[in-house]
């Protein structure tokens, strides 16, 4: 048996069962209550029950108080409903919100999944979780003193490790230790999340992502976090790469072709058999008119800004309905 839980004041409702948190109910249904731990000890995502009764879950006593919890208060990311209920929390509406942490990591495992792609799995101490919207980036910090940023591509509401996809640059000092020295455990610092490439949620329009290399991370990230919501809006999404080995994920987009979404890989090699040439291109021969769309673009500085120049001057898109975000190298000093 699921019950309801309706957050105030927002008037959003959702179903969970009763071994769910209500935390976790409103994550998977797209609603960002606020939260940093997730293991009822630091006491952000608390908030009211206004009606109906909770199971307080297992949490740390300085977190939550008996007499706290007498007046109706919670830990969001602990309590479990055991009747319809209605909390009183705050939303968190845009990243601004978000505070931004710098934070240990674990290394936790790695996967080499093309020839120069490796994908990272990193794992954040026992009592901290990062919120963060889809699409936005984390960055590496070095002893160098400059920060690597990469985009997260795990969704939200997929937050128990971080996933980086991490190409290995001509020149890169980080990228060179990742294919060359990084083991699994090592220890990083991390600080974010940053960046403002996100869903806006608010529009019904159809979105066409056009992604290079790894730019496909923060795309994955926003896909999954649209599917996960139950987003009703037509998807296409356009990969430009090198090789056809650099489509490194066509498993994970096969399952998204399954629930309606459009792929087309673009491959710059002339052997390959399907689309070839550059991928904003690819989108400009399927699309005469994009000015009923929004357009959200990731990858190598040159791919993002060709597709905005000709997107609004050639095919009526508008500027701000353009999303973008390029990625720079920082090569060795």
């Amino acid at each position: 048996m699921n019950f309801k839980v309706s957050i105030h004041p927002s008037n959003h409702s959702f179903e969970i069962s009763p071994d769910t948190t209500i935390l976790e109910g409103a994550l998977e249904h797209g609603y960002n209550l606020p939260y940093s731990c997730r293991n009822g000890a630091c006491g952000v995502c608390k908030g009211k029950v206004l009606k109906g009764d909770v199971d307080f879950g297992n949490h740390q006593p300085y977190a939550l108080s008996d007499t706290e919890k007498k007046d109706g208060i919670a830990l969001f990311c602990c309590a479990k409903p055991k009747s319809d209920v209605v909390i009183e929390s705050h939303e968190v509406a845009s990243s601004a919100e978000i505070q931004v942490k710098t934070l240990p990591c674990r290394v936790q495992k790695m996967e080499k999944v093309a020839e120069d792609v490796m994908v990272l799995f990193l794992k954040l101490p026992t009592n901290e979780r990062l919120q963060f919207f889809a699409g936005q980036y984390i960055d590496i910090l070095q002893k160098d003193g400059k920060p690597r940023s990469f985009s997260l591509a795990n969704a939200p509401h997929h937050d128990e490790l971080l996933e980086l996809h991490v190409r290995n640059i001509p020149g890169g000092a980080f990228t060179h230790h990742v294919f060359n020295e990084m083991k699994e455990r090592d220890i990083l610092r991390i600080k974010g999340p940053q960046g403002n490439f996100t869903l806006h949620e608010d529009s019904t329009k159809p979105i066409v992502f056009v992604a290079s290399g790894t730019g496909f991370a923060p795309v994955k990230s926003i896909i999954e976090h649209a599917l996960q919501i139950g987003l009703q809006r037509p998807m296409h999404i356009y990969w430009g790469v090198r090789k056809a080995a650099d489509l490194y994920m066509l498993d994970k987009i096969r399952e998204w072709q399954s629930r309606g979404i459009k792929f087309t890989p673009v491959v710059s090699d002339e052997s390959w058999s399907g689309r070839t040439g550059f991928v904003h291109q690819a989108v400009m021969e399927d699309y005469a008119d994009l000015s009923g769309y929004q357009v959200y673009a990731c990858g190598a500085p040159v791919v993002v800004e060709a597709a905005f120049r000709d997107f609004t001057a050639q095919r009526g898109l508008p500027q701000d309905e353009f999303f973008s975000d390029a990625f720079t190298f920082v090569p060795k000093s």
